[in-house]
């Protein structure tokens, strides 16, 4: 029984490190597998504006003769050289259930850690903060979200065996979406546009919204700049990702809010496309596209994927008028529930929107640490 670490570099290999999870996961029902070509895009150093300013490497383990594991390591150069925090990051980790297996990935790792000087492991995350982040350790029986990823029980368990410890946590929520909503956030959502003369935008179409989507970045970067895990985004990144997501997010999911100078917060949701995307099966032809038009037209569940509010707004009630538009956008499309996406447990301003509607708090994840 021999366990062989191979460095990856061609493309087919990279299809090769992206197939191992759908096939891993084959026929599971809680496992999200998202659009082989995305996937492989994120991977790719020139499709990815985050590897301007990071490296990564990639690595397949090989148990006798056939791929049993794989993973990244990365390294952001703003995190460690401006930054100066000594961080090797590791992601995309997939392994059969072989502690073994799992210490020779994490082997390859502590190697690449020792090569560039750095203090100490952590993930799973990707290459910025803008990707995938956490091991799901609570939340094995649901299906999961379609920007989530999902795990087997196991994985946690192998690296507590070899010494990690936890380092950060998020958290995620089941909601009923409200039949109703109280006269006060009514009242209090008016007050507070008139106050201080805001104004909620609509669209009709994604290209009506194309110019707001960089902005949202900016307010993102505005609006989380203060927590210690925050990297700075890169201007390549945001118009990265706004030309990515102005294409599946629908207008009608989506409050934005701008005084008289700027947008200052702003809200998405989106149609739940995680069955959708099993249907699929890493696939978008010839049959992935239906079902992900079909999800996105007719749906009973919805993701809330991203709140920012600008600094100056926080704690002054514009709350109260994201969620009057989110109930009214629920109640015309007839949502029922509403699922929230990772939110760290420390960012208690986020968790506290949720607690007038009885949340059920039914995934956690975290990021494991370890010295190197």
């Amino acid at each position: 029984m021999s366990i062989e670490i191979k460095e990856i570099h061609s493309q087919r290999e990279l299809r090769d490190f992206v197939k191992f999870q759908m096939e891993l996961y084959k026929g599971n029902p809680y496992f999200v597998p998202g659009l082989m070509v995305d996937e492989v895009n994120s991977l790719d150093a020139s499709k990815n504006p985050a590897f301007k300013f990071a490296k990564a490497r990639y690595f397949l383990a090989y148990k006798d003769g056939k791929v049993a594991g794989r993973v990244s390591a990365i390294i952001n150069h703003i995190e460690v050289n401006e930054l100066n925090i000594k961080k090797l990051r590791f992601g995309w980790l997939d392994m059969i259930d072989d502690l073994e297996v799992t210490k020779a990935l994490f082997s390859k790792l502590e190697e690449v850690g020792k090569e560039n000087s750095l203090e100490f492991m952590e993930g799973p995350m990707g290459a910025s903060n803008l990707e995938k982040a956490g091991m799901l350790t609570f939340g094995f029986d649901r299906i999961a979200t379609a920007i989530g990823q999902y795990n087997f029980s196991y994985y946690p368990e192998h690296l507590e065996k070899l010494g990690f410890v936890k380092e950060k946590e998020w958290v995620e929520n089941f909601i009923h979406a409200p039949e109703t909503i109280s006269d006060k956030i009514h009242q209090f959502s008016d007050l507070v546009k008139e106050r201080y003369n805001l104004k909620v935008l609509h669209f009709k179409s994604a290209k009506e919204m194309q110019p707001y989507i960089k902005p949202v970045f900016d307010l993102l970067e505005e609006s989380y700049k203060e927590l210690e895990t925050f990297v700075p985004i890169s201007e390549e990144q945001k118009a990265f990702y706004a030309k990515k997501y102005s294409t599946i997010l629908n207008p009608d999911f989506i409050t934005f809010i701008e005084d008289e100078e700027e947008l200052v917060a702003f809200a998405i949701t989106m149609p739940s496309f995680a069955k959708a995307l099993q249907k699929a099966k890493g696939k978008f032809l010839p049959f992935g596209w239906y079902h992900l038009m079909k999800a996105q037209k007719k749906n009973d569940t919805v993701e809330f994927v991203l709140i920012g509010v600008h600094p100056k707004y926080q704690r002054k009630g514009i709350t109260a008028i994201i969620f009057k538009e989110m109930y009214e956008t629920f109640r015309k499309h007839g949502i029922k529930y509403l699922e929230t996406n990772p939110e760290l447990e420390e960012n208690q301003s986020v968790q506290l929107l949720w607690k007038d509607y009885n949340p059920v708090l039914h995934k956690r994840r975290k990021t494991f640490k370890k010295s190197i």
